[in-house]
């Protein structure tokens, strides 16, 4: 896949997985903060923010290959902290497990993006 397949796909499953982080906010039909949900959401959109320099940063000049890791890393705790805080109940919800693929495709994106 070339580079900038990979670019519009890792900021479009990022968009996607910080919405449904974001929508779960909301799922009992009224705004319920859930810290954990949104510092997730926020996560993401920073990560995405600084990866792809969406806004100047000049303290992340030369520092690509730093969030290329922590991008990966933020990506691959959310999946497990996902099954370890639900347990056996983590494949009967819907939402978590759309989520979860749309993560494992995120980092199987930001691995090949690596050396593109």
């Amino acid at each position: 896949m070339n580079r900038p397949t990979l670019r519009v796909a890792i900021i479009a499953l990022t968009l996607i997985t910080a919405a449904i982080h974001f929508y779960l906010n909301f799922n009992t039909g009224a705004f319920v903060f859930q810290p954990a949900f949104t510092l997730n959401a926020l996560g993401y959109l920073g990560l995405l923010v600084a990866f792809f320099k969406f806004a100047p940063l000049p303290f992340l000049e030369g520092r690509g290959k730093l969030l290329w890791y922590a991008y990966m890393g933020f990506t691959a705790l959310t999946i497990v902290a996902y099954f370890a805080v639900n347990g056996a109940k983590s494949f009967a919800n819907p939402v978590g497990m759309i989520d979860k693929i749309v993560e494992v495709i995120l980092l199987a994106a930001l691995w090949m993006h690596k050396d593109n």
